[in-house]
C-alpha cells in the first residue's frame, strides 16, 4: 500500500511564499513522475508542476518564474516553493506520484489560501 502525505498549506498574504512538502511511503520500489495539481472551487484540476526522476521539470504557464518543484529520490520527498503568491493560487494542491508498477497515486490536498 502507498500513500502519499503532503503538509505545507496554509493562508498567506499576496506577495509571500509557502513550500508544500509530499512524501511517499510504501512498497515502492522507484518513482518515476511526482508532481503538484491544484483545484479552486467551482474549477477542473490543473497542472502547477511536475518533475522526472532525472531533475527536468515541466510547470503550468501560471506558475511559472514563481513556482519551484524539486525532489529527493532518496526520500521518496517533492516540494514545491511558491513565491510571489497571488489571490489566484488559493486552492487545494494534490500531489501526485507515478509510481513503477504501481501507477499514479494521489494524495488528499492541502488547502492554499491567498488574501489580497
Amino acid at each position: 500500500q502507498v500513500q502519499l502525505v503532503e503538509s505545507g498549506g496554509g493562508l498567506v498574504q499576496a506577495g509571500g511564499s509557502l513550500r508544500l512538502s509530499c512524501a511517499a511511503s510504501g512498497s515502492i520500489f522507484s518513482i518515476n513522475y511526482m508532481g503538484w495539481y491544484r483545484q479552486a472551487p467551482g474549477k477542473q484540476r490543473d497542472l502547477v508542476a511536475t518533475i522526472t526522476r532525472g531533475g527536468i521539470t515541466n510547470y503550468g504557464d501560471s506558475v511559472k518564474g514563481r513556482f519551484t518543484i524539486s525532489r529527493d529520490n532518496a526520500k521518496n520527498t517533492v516540494w514545491l516553493q511558491m513565491n510571489s503568491l497571488k489571490p489566484e493560487d488559493t486552492a487545494v494542491y494534490y500531489c501526485n506520484a507515478n509510481i513503477y508498477q504501481l501507477g499514479p497515486y494521489w494524495g488528499q490536498g492541502t488547502q492554499v489560501t491567498v488574501s489580497s
